[in-house]
This record gives structure tokens, C-alpha cells and sequence, in this order.
């Protein structure tokens, strides 16, 4: 049974990463525009057409674009993702070089959007009065904040005004601020998500069990409670890291951070189609892991599938 759910996690997640590389490929040939025009630099430089038609000669522009296809498919079994138009370096290269910092932004704002889920919940979920209209209040406003919007404000107030941190900085004060900008958002999602499932877990009977055996309210609440109000967080956290990498294209242009947004931003304005298409593979394939990983941490943290997964085989 576990060998069967692998096998089939790993097929439906090779089907999707080549419908998005099909996706993109085709959506390509509808973009405007000449690509030799584009490798041997835009319309100013004039060339005349005999380099054109050797520049589509090379780079196999004058095949059909099934040919094309075929040849890119082939690429990509490979890791061959073609060389950047304006750059005239590999796009894995590139990628690889840029990746780093955009995973790093990313991972800091998953644990943020955990950490503010987590403790919004304990503090709120279940709690009769104020407390709990206040909390599920925080967690709409929260989850609505748009990033463009939320990372000026922090950059104004606590970089600008306080001038508690950075306004641009490799380090690690420099990725606070981006961090929060991706991680509020989130957060007040997971929040949300994770109070529905604290408020039910509470009425069911394991909760009386514990507590007429003695334990401590908050004792039940953040070691059984919590781990089941937990589950459907963790299943999404896979399309939240993926959402996060959407999200950094922006945040990375906000705070001038190194990273595959402004990798991309600067490849659609120079319409570099191949460095187009490798970021955004590159971003299907992260997507696909964390949805792999959040799947084996629900394993890890409910006993109950484990206990199903171990019946099966």
C-alpha cells in the first residue's frame, strides 16, 4: 500500500510538471516578438537578415514547433533547460545560482506563517467572548493583506521611520522584513484553517478522556488538540510554499533581494523566453516536493495514517 501511494504520488507529480512545461512552451510561440531579434539585441541593433536567418539556423526557430517540442522534452529529461538570450549562460546555471535566496526567504516565511498560526490558535481558538471573536478577526484581516501593500508599510515604518532594520541587506536582518511580508499573509490562512479543526477537535470525547483523567486544560490543548487541528495546515503548507514562491517575485523587487523573482521579472521584460521557462519549471518542481513533503509530515504527525499505511501493506 505505501509503495502503491509513492508510485502514485510520484506519477501524478510527473504528469503535472510536464503539463506545465508544455504549458509554457506553447504559451511561448504567442508571445510577440522575433527571439533572434531578441538574442542579438532588440530591434535597435538592426541586424541584417542573412544573421537572423543563421541565428533561427542555431537555435532551431525555422523547425516546425512540434520539432521544437520534441527537442525541449528532450532537454529536460536531461536538466537541459537551453542557454539565457541575454544573459548567454545556462538556465540552470542561473537558476541554480539564483534559487538560494528565494528558498531561503521562503523557508523563514513558512515558519513565520506556522509559528503566528500556531500561537493565534492557543491563544484563541475555543475561547468563549472577546477573545475568540478578536482572534478569528486577526485571521481574515491577516490572510487579505496583500504583499505589495504589507511589505512597503513594513519597509516604511520599521526601516524608514524606527530604522530598527535594514532597508536592503544580504544578512539575516535584511530577511526580516521580507520574511514577515511573506509570512503574515499566510499565517493569518493557516490560522483559519487550523482554528475550524481546534474548535471541532475540542468537542470530541479523547478531550473530556484527558481532562477526567486529570490533565491540564492547556496541557490537552497544545499536546492533543493542536495535533490534530493541525493536519489540514500541514496538507496545505505544500500549496503555501508554492504560493510563497509566487509571492517573492514581488517581495524580492520591494526589498532588492537577490533571488528567481527578480531572475524573472528581468527575463519578461527582455522577453528571455528560455529563462522564462526554466524559472518558472523550476518553480513547479518546488511546488511538487513540498506537496511530497507535506504529505509525509501528516504521515509523521497523525498516528491514525500511519497505523492505516501499516495495516495496508
Amino acid at each position: 500500500m505505501l509503495a502503491r501511494r509513492v508510485l502514485t504520488t510520484l506519477a501524478s507529480s510527473a504528469l503535472l510538471l510536464w503539463a506545465v512545461a508544455t504549458i509554457v512552451f506553447f504559451l511561448q510561440h504567442l508571445v510577440p516578438g522575433d527571439p533572434a531579434l531578441t538574442i542579438l539585441g532588440g530591434a535597435s541593433a538592426n541586424p541584417p537578415e542573412e544573421t537572423l536567418e543563421a541565428v533561427r539556423a542555431q537555435y532551431g526557430f525555422d523547425q516546425p514547433v512540434l520539432v521544437q517540442y520534441g527537442h525541449f522534452l528532450a532537454g529536460l529529461l536531461v536538466l537541459d533547460l537551453g542557454e539565457s538570450y541575454t544573459m548567454k549562460q545556462s538556465v540552470v546555471s542561473i537558476v541554480a545560482e539564483q534559487i538560494t535566496p528565494t528558498l531561503q526567504l521562503t523557508g523563514a516565511a513558512l515558519l513565520i506563517a506556522w509559528a503566528f498560526a500556531i500561537v493565534l490558535t492557543l491563544a484563541t481558538a475555543g475561547r468563549p467572548g472577546r477573545w475568540g471573536r478578536l482572534g478569528a478577526a486577526v485571521e481574515v484581516v491577516c490572510a487579505a493583506l496583500p504583499h505589495f501593500w504589507l511589505g512597503v508599510v513594513l519597509l516604511v515604518v520599521f526601516a524608514v521611520v524606527l530604522q530598527w532594520l535594514p532597508v536592503v541587506d544580504d544578512g539575516p536582518a535584511g530577511l526580516v522584513l521580507p520574511a514577515l511580508t511573506l509570512g503574515i499573509p499566510l499565517g493569518g490562512f493557516l490560522a483559519q484553517v487550523t482554528r475550524d479543526e481546534f474548535d471541532a477537535a475540542l468537542r470530541q470525547p479523547f478531550v473530556l478522556s484527558a481532562l477526567s483523567r486529570g490533565a491540564r486544560p492547556g496541557q490537552v490543548r497544545r499536546r492533543q488538540v493542536l495535533r490534530h487541528a493541525a493536519l489540514p495546515g500541514i496538507a496545505l503548507s505544500g500549496w503555501g510554499l508554492g504560493s510563497l514562491i509566487s509571492g517573492a517575485v514581488v517581495v524580492e523587487v520591494i526589498f532588492s533581494r537577490q533571488g528567481i523573482g527578480q531572475v524573472l521579472v528581468a527575463a519578461v521584460t527582455a522577453q528571455d523566453l528560455p529563462l522564462v521557462i526554466g524559472v518558472t519549471f523550476v518553480v513547479a518542481v518546488v511546488y511538487v516536493v513540498a506537496n511530497i513533503l507535506s504529505d509525509l509530515a501528516s504521515v509523521l504527525v497523525d498516528p491514525r495514517l500511519r497505523h492505516a499505511i501499516g495495516r495496508a501493506s
